[in-house]
């Protein structure tokens, strides 16, 4: 009768662990980061000998408040999926000996299809220096991973981005590569500035304008 209960509550154990490890891989935020990073990382900056990695979420810097801040420069609210407080955000640092010369970051944008994944690499100063998307579903992906689309986003920095409504900006004058697809072109848009306004939240400063 004893080892009868004690196999019941083995069953009960395990089950429990089942549930809160399939309900623990459910409910965790995703983040971006690099598929291979040595590579990807060497072949955005040939003259690299190395990067580190960081990891931030808004949560741990800022919370609510922060989330706040960041919302009113990107213009827009935070997706409850997609960009919840608890996102890591992968930073790489990369180095030629001890000098930084650049960073790469990507984040995770909602498109019509499903998830944008978008890379930048940057100089130091925030710049964008490479542009591609580490995955993007749309009938059209092969236009929008296009150099003719991905090389317009490059030399654009933070300050072109809080000038978008601008019609004679830099960013007003990227051209659309979608026939169909335009939401997923302005996703493009709004993804890559919170990416840029992140980087100089968590690694620049922040005093960007």
């Amino acid at each position: 009768m004893e080892n009868k209960a004690q196999g019941v509550m083995s069953i009960i154990l395990i089950n429990v662990s089942i549930i809160s490890f399939v309900y623990g891989i459910s409910f965790a935020a995703i983040g971006c980061e690099l598929n291979d990073p040595d590579r990807d990382i060497q072949k955005l900056f040939p003259q690299s000998t190395g990067y580190k990695t960081d990891y931030f979420t808004i949560q741990e810097k800022g919370g609510e408040k922060l989330k706040k801040e960041v919302e009113e420069k990107l213009g827009d609210i935070f997706d409850p999926v997609y960009e919840s407080l608890d996102v890591p955000y992968s930073y790489y640092t990369v180095l030629n000996g001890k000098d930084v010369i650049g960073y790469v970051h990507g984040v995770n944008q909602k498109g019509i299809f499903g998830t944008l994944q978008i890379i930048l690499a940057t100089d130091p100063s925030g710049r964008i220096i490479g542009f591609y998307y580490q995955k993007i579903s749309s009938p059209e992906a092969q236009k929008f991973r296009g150099n003719a689309f991905t090389n317009q986003f490059v030399g654009l920095t933070l300050a072109d981005f809080y000038q978008s409504s601008d019609p004679n900006g830099k960013v007003a004058a990227i051209k659309d590569p979608a026939e169909k697809n335009h939401e997923d072109f302005k996703a493009t848009v709004r993804g890559t500035k919170k990416n840029l306004i992140l980087l100089d939240t968590f690694l620049l400063g922040g005093a960007q304008k």
